[in-house]
């Protein structure tokens, strides 16, 4: 399907991104400092988000900044009209955050993967339109680790340049930091549905990160949880993503009224973090930084 590589080695390879970038301007302000001032990296672009007209405009002024498509499937707007996905919506026209209903519904019901696909390819047509280059695609809530989003993606990623798609499998070993995965069989599982998503995605010949860190902490990614991640950071692409914003809380969005976005934001400007990323000589960067055969440079 791709020239890109499937399996870069890389000794230590390091994506620091913000997700929910244009779900509000207090997000966006966080990631456009933190890009400037921190350590982050790259950020995930949500286009139905209520600020993603700002984002555009920052992203465009921030060409250190790797950006990619933030699918949102679950717990947000679509791009498409309601009329057009009335099996994914619910009666105001949002996307509820009913994962397993819609994930039950697009797997069995022809008609809803049909709808689901359109608004997947009105995403990507979207972001196409801002004129940024694509680095890397996820969803919102992770989404797209259902079977069937994620062969949609495989399929348009030779007409969208899809180069890198994210593989939410965190180490066991910082989810039990964080009190998840108390039943090891359900962790087994998760675990064998990331490695077979994981042997997908580089099948289709797409990069794709090995290990991912924020999962059991999402919303809570403080100083703390990043210099962990750093202590024991393995070989191979590690992504360790947040949600920055100045304000914190139901403020950002009424679904995330426990989360501390000012503490994940202050973990990338943090000298502490940045000392423990110099100290170890790791490389940082985006997916295509990666993808293109480039040098990983060091943190900005």
């Amino acid at each position: 399907m791709s020239t890109v590589p499937s399996r870069v080695i890389v000794p230590k390879y390091l994506i620091v991104t913000a997700d929910d970038f244009g779900l509000h301007e207090s997000v966006n302000d966080a990631i456009e400092q933190a890009s400037h001032a921190g350590i982050l990296t790259a950020a995930s672009l949500m286009m139905s988000g209520p600020a993603a007209a700002d984002a555009i405009e920052r992203a465009h002024r921030l060409p250190q900044l790797r950006v990619g498509l933030h699918l949102v499937l679950a717990d947000g707007w679509p791009v498409l009209a309601p009329a057009e996905i009335p099996l994914l919506v619910d009666r105001d026209g949002f996307l509820d955050d009913g994962m397993v209903r819609r994930g039950i519904a697009i797997f069995t019901n022809p008609s809803a993967k049909r709808q689901i696909e359109a608004e997947i390819r009105a995403q990507l047509l979207a972001y196409r339109r801002t004129g940024l280059t694509l680095d890397h695609v996820n969803a919102h809530k992770h989404f797209h680790f259902h079977p069937t989003v994620l062969s949609i993606l495989l399929s348009l990623a030779r007409e969208f340049g899809i180069r890198a798609i994210r593989v939410p499998r965190e180490p066991l070993w910082f989810a039990r930091a964080h009190g998840k995965w108390s039943s090891l069989p359900g962790a087994a599982s998760l675990a064998a549905l990331a490695a077979t998503m994981k042997y997908r995605i580089r099948a289709a010949g797409i990069l794709c990160n090995d290990q991912v860190f924020g999962i059991a902490n999402s919303g809570s990614m403080d100083e703390r949880g990043v210099l962990k991640v750093l202590a024991r950071l393995p070989n191979g692409i590690t992504e360790i993503y947040l949600h920055p914003a100045i304000e914190s809380g139901s403020f950002v969005a009424p679904s995330m009224a426990n989360y501390r976005h000012g503490d994940e934001f202050a973990a990338l400007l943090s000298p502490r973090v940045r000392a423990a990323i110099d100290s170890l000589g790791i490389k940082c960067g985006g997916y295509n930084d990666v993808s293109r055969g480039q040098t990983p440079s060091a943190a900005p």
